[in-house]
């Protein structure tokens, strides 16, 4: 059984394998994705509609990256009935190659969402990102 709680921990798991199957399952057919002007450099909000489109949008965009590390942190739900909304913590690691090594840019980030029971399944309705800091520095890759 799944409940809202879980949804954050899977949306993790699934951006850093890059399993688009499991990323899709966690979003409604009709969910809205909102992306920042900090995360898409622009000067406004960009929404994306539909699990698919999301799904696109989120490997889409940490594609050309070495790996992702999402770790997530607290989190306050309010829970009515078959809706629920609420904030959930995250640091987002985004590894990848600069000109002198391997890098991580590092976004604080939290989530502002909306979760729908869908057949007895809590999915993603709605998940809007508000980024709170970036950083970039330099890290060691084990293996690299």
């Amino acid at each position: 059984m799944n409940t809202p709680s879980d949804l954050a921990g899977r949306y993790a798991v699934a951006v850093d394998d890059r399993n688009s199957a499991a990323l899709a399952s966690l979003f409604t057919a009709d969910a809205e994705f909102v992306q920042p002007p900090a995360v898409t450099r622009g000067t406004e909000n960009v929404i994306t509609v539909g699990a698919e489109a999301i799904v696109a949008v989120v490997l889409g965009g940490t594609a050309h990256l070495h790996s992702t590390h999402h770790a997530v942190h607290q989190q306050v739900l309010d829970v009515d009935g078959d809706n629920a909304a609420g904030w959930v913590y995250c640091l987002a690691h985004h590894l990848y190659r600069g000109r002198d090594g391997m890098r991580d840019n590092a976004i604080a980030i939290r989530y502002r969402d909306d979760y729908r029971r869908v057949d007895g399944v809590w999915k993603i309705s709605r998940r809007e990102l508000v980024v709170d800091y970036i950083e970039d520095h330099a890290v060691t890759v084990p293996g690299l």
